[in-house]
C-alpha cells in the first residue's frame, strides 16, 4: 500500500461544492434532527459563496442531499423568479448537475424561504426551509444557555404567559410569520418565518422538511407523518390570515395566500404568492395541458 493508493486526484473543488467531512457532519445532524422532530441541533456551519443570513443553512442542507438525479426547485417568498432563489437555484445547477424546474409537482428537493407549496407534497419530496431565528424562546428569554435549559426541561410557560399578554392587549394573539409550533407533543420550535397560512401545512404531512439556520449553526426537523401543533388556547382557536375571498389579478386563482401590491390611487391588488401555481393557472386559462396538483387549502379552509 502507498499513500499515492490512498489519495484522489486533485480537484479544483468537490461534488456539490460541500467537501465530503462537512457532508458527513451535516447527515449525521440531518439523522439525529429527524430522530427527535423539533429539537435544535447544532453544527458547524460552513462558508458558502453567500452572505450569511441569506439562506446558507437551507443551501448547505440542499448541497448535501444533491445528487445529479435530483430535479430542484428554488422558491423565494413563494417567488420562483426573485434574485435570491435564481442565483441560489443556477449555483445548485452549477455544482452538481442537477436538473432545476419550477413545477412543484416535478421537484425532488424543494429549497424555499418564508413559504410552503400551495400543491400538497408527496412522500418523495424533500422540503428545505431556510431558518434566520431558529430559537423560539429568544423573545422571551435571551440568554441561550438557559433558553437550552428550557427546552430540555419542556419549560414553555413563558412563551404561553407571551401569548396570553398578547390576547389581553390586542384580544387576539399578534405573532405573524414563525408562528411557535409545538411537535411531536414535546419540543417547541419556530418554524421559520413561514405565515400562519403555511403552519397547519407541517401537520401530518406526507413529506420531510429540514429547517436550517447556517448563521445560528443550528438545524432542525419535521419527520413525515409527525404532530405540529400551534400554540393555542383551548377557548381562543388558531387562525390564518383571511385570504380564503381574495382573486389573484392576473390569474383569477382564489382561496390561497396572497401578496397585497399597494395602487398609487391608495387602493391594492392581490397576486397568488405561490408563483409557480398561479403561472400554471394562467397557462391553463389560456387552453395549455397543465397538470395541477391537490392543494392544502381549498377557498381559504384547510382540506387535510
Amino acid at each position: 500500500m502507498s499513500l499515492k493508493s490512498l489519495t484522489k486526484p486533485w480537484q479544483p473543488m468537490s461534488y456539490g461544492f460541500l467537501d465530503a467531512s462537512a457532508k458527513r457532519e451535516l447527515r449525521r445532524k440531518m439523522l439525529k434532527s429527524v430522530a427527535v422532530p423539533g429539537c435544535q441541533m447544532p453544527y458547524a456551519s460552513r462558508e458558502v459563496p453567500m452572505a450569511r443570513g441569506w439562506g446558507t443553512g437551507g443551501l448547505q442542507v440542499s448541497l448535501t442531499l444533491l445528487n445529479p438525479r435530483l430535479r430542484v426547485k428554488v422558491i423565494d417568498q413563494g417567488a420562483d423568479d426573485s434574485v435570491n432563489a435564481a442565483s441560489i437555484r443556477r449555483f445548485l445547477a452549477l455544482v452538481s448537475g442537477a436538473p432545476v424546474t419550477l413545477d412543484t409537482l416535478g421537484a425532488d428537493l424543494i429549497q424555499s424561504r418564508h413559504r410552503i407549496p400551495e400543491e400538497i407534497m408527496r412522500e418523495d419530496q424533500i422540503l428545505v426551509l431556510q431558518v434566520p431565528n431558529p430559537e423560539p424562546l429568544r423573545s422571551v428569554q435571551p440568554n441561550m444557555s438557559i433558553a437550552r435549559q428550557m427546552h430540555a426541561d419542556a419549560d414553555y410557560g413563558r412563551m404561553w404567559l407571551q401569548l396570553y399578554e398578547q390576547i389581553v392587549r390586542s384580544g387576539r394573539v399578534m405573532q405573524g410569520a414563525g408562528y411557535p409550533s409545538l411537535v411531536n407533543g414535546r419540543h417547541v420550535m419556530t418554524p421559520s418565518p413561514i405565515p400562519r397560512w403555511d403552519v397547519p401545512k407541517l401537520n401530518m404531512a406526507k413529506h420531510l422538511s429540514i429547517l436550517s439556520a447556517g448563521r445560528e449553526k443550528r438545524i432542525f426537523a419535521v419527520p413525515p407523518f409527525t404532530r405540529v401543533e400551534p400554540l393555542v388556547f383551548d377557548d381562543v382557536p388558531y387562525r390564518v390570515e383571511d385570504h380564503g375571498g381574495l382573486t389573484c389579478s392576473r390569474s383569477t386563482a382564489k382561496g390561497f395566500f396572497m401578496n397585497e401590491i399597494p395602487q398609487v390611487d391608495g387602493s391594492s391588488t392581490y397576486e397568488v404568492s405561490d408563483s409557480s401555481y398561479g403561472v400554471k393557472t394562467i397557462q391553463n386559462r389560456e387552453g395549455d395541458d397543465v397538470e395541477f396538483g391537490e392543494t392544502w387549502y381549498k377557498d381559504g379552509e384547510m382540506t387535510q
